[in-house]
């Protein structure tokens, strides 16, 4: 039996390859998905391998930008990889999107790499222009982030794209020739630590180049960044987020903490920069030039931070083909809802149930609602958004096994991610998850990202889905609704059922009283009947 979200148990014609051809490193990733998922716009889907090598063919260009014989063979090596992988995958041409960025688009003998690849392999490669590339890394931003208006900076190995973003759509672009190899390159060789005027050179040219595109000084107040760099950057520059890693999907690096990085960077010879905690060896020597560059950006445009996104360029040629229709409807690839999108996406992938964590939903929004209404609590939009999420995930556990499946559940949603969320809100999200069925609820393993009002936000979203849960606990939808009254320190629960009644369902209501006294500082009793 195909487990649901196990890589592997994808069709052949339910698999696409992406691959990118970068300056720094070949990728080709490979993604299963499922159309019939009718709450995710364009399909769900996931990803379910990957295969890289860092072949550097932007390093060590000629005088006119020609790539070079070793630079070549190691492309070509990698592309031969890519090649056998997708063949005894099954997996045809037409389901393989190759695209190549920078270093092949600018480089006169482009086809020295591309005529062996396309006549040799089932990779057929298109060279993406400047505006195309800068295009998909918009894309890939905007649906895995809540960014409205704001800017996207994507930089790989041998260029840079930043477009200014409003209302979500791309209102100006450009691309510069300032990828992490090129400016290394150019600016900071050297077998030692990296001397101060070697840093203020690189700082000038970038704000030399910029002084083209005077709208970066005006991108707002948000700025997300896309690419192996940024990553990377987010995970050395990051706080300890706690015994589970949340990985980097929203994290915010700040001038203070990029600048730290810069200066441990320099102060080491380029062979040891891969000692740094959380710098990828393959990518140390070339590290230290994208930190500068993006901090430099940060200074031009007057921004205190860069959001580093886990999506990257394949993402946006991906989410391009699967957004094609919510494109021609309203002009954007774009989901309408980021943060509905994620949720809805890692349920399909994982819930055995979607009838009962739909209702569960839907009696702990009610809760919720109820209860605002009432004024026994703020009822904010993005707490409501949380317990919804938690509502819709709650069960994603039982895809391993039922024994432990709240933890299970927090595990999934850990290391899956939820695109559009902070990292404190999927800490939240995941720890609600962990409670739902019993023990104290608590931030536990993400302590250190706490945001202040969690501890209480927690509380009350575990008392709500206990309850939600508790009242579907026979996977029957024997409570149809819900309405609250409030009678001084007394909330009065009364659920809506058939004519039989719900005895389990208000058992197990009631049972959630103490919870509630904490969480609301209310007493809770429970009726039922017809309505």
């Amino acid at each position: 039996m195909a487990v649901p979200g196990v890589a592997g148990t994808a069709s052949p014609a339910s698999r696409r390859a992406v691959v990118d051809l970068g300056s720094n490193t070949f990728r080709m990733v490979v993604y299963a998905i499922d159309p019939s998922a009718a709450l995710v716009p364009g399909g769900a889907w996931r990803q379910t391998a990957e295969l890289y090598e860092p072949v550097r063919i932007g390093a060590d260009l000629g005088p006119d930008g020609e790539l070079q014989p070793r630079g070549l063979r190691r492309a070509f090596v990698a592309i031969q990889l890519f090649d056998h992988f997708c063949r005894s995958h099954e997996l045809t041409s037409d389901r393989i999107d190759a695209v190549a960025t920078s270093a092949i688009r600018e480089a006169p003998n482009q086809d020295a790499i591309l005529d062996d690849t396309r006549a040799q392999t089932l990779l057929r490669p298109r060279v993406l222009s400047q505006t195309e590339e800068a295009a998909y890394g918009h894309v890939a931003a905007i649906n895995s982030t809540t960014l409205h208006d704001g800017g996207v900076l994507d930089i790989g190995g041998g260029s840079m794209q930043l477009a200014r973003t409003r209302g979500r759509h791309a209102t100006d672009s450009r691309s510069w020739r300032l990828g992490a190899v090129r400016t290394t390159e150019q600016f900071l060789q050297g077998d030692g630590p990296t001397k101060g005027h070697q840093l203020k050179a690189l700082r000038r040219h970038v704000e030399g180049e910029l002084a083209a595109a005077p709208w970066v000084a005006d991108l707002s107040d948000r700025l997300v960044g896309v690419g192996g760099a940024v990553r990377n950057l987010a995970t050395a520059a990051r706080n300890d987020l706690g015994k589970t890693d949340l990985g980097v999907q929203g994290v915010a690096v700040d001038r203070d903490a990029l600048g730290g990085l810069i200066e441990e960077l320099a102060a080491l010879p380029p062979a040891e920069r891969g000692s740094v905690a959380g710098v990828k060896p393959s990518r140390a020597d070339v590290i230290l030039g994208a930190a500068v560059t993006i901090d430099t950006v940060l200074h031009v445009a007057g921004l205190h931070a860069i959001e580093a996104t886990e999506f990257g360029l394949r993402e946006g040629v991906l989410l391009d083909r699967l957004l094609a229709g919510e494109a021609a409807l309203g002009g954007l690839a774009a989901y309408p809802d980021v943060r509905d999108a994620a949720v809805r996406n890692l349920a399909f992938r994982y819930d055995g149930d979607p009838a009962h964590s739909a209702h569960v939903e839907k009696l702990a929004l009610e809760l919720f609602d109820g209860l605002t209404a009432l004024g026994v609590h703020e009822g904010s939009a993005r707490e409501r958004s949380l317990v919804s999420a938690a509502a819709a995930l709650h069960d994603i556990g039982m895809a391993v096994g039922y024994d432990d499946h709240h933890k299970h559940g927090r595990y999934l949603l850990v290391t899956n991610g939820l695109p559009g969320f902070s990292p404190a809100e999927t800490a939240v999200v995941g720890q609600a998850i962990r409670y739902h069925r019993k023990g104290n609820p608590t931030m536990g393993p993400f302590r250190s990202i706490v945001r202040e009002g969690d501890d209480e936000r927690l509380l009350r979203m575990v008392a709500l889905l206990r309850m939600a849960e508790g009242m579907e606990r026979g996977h029957d939808g024997a409570v149809r609704a819900v309405t609250l009254r409030r009678d001084g320190d007394r909330l009065l629960l009364h659920m809506n059922c058939g004519v039989g009644g719900a005895p389990v369902a208000r058992w197990a209501a009631e049972g959630q009283a103490g919870l509630v006294r904490r969480a609301f500082g209310m007493d809770l009793e429970v009726t039922e009947g017809a309505d």
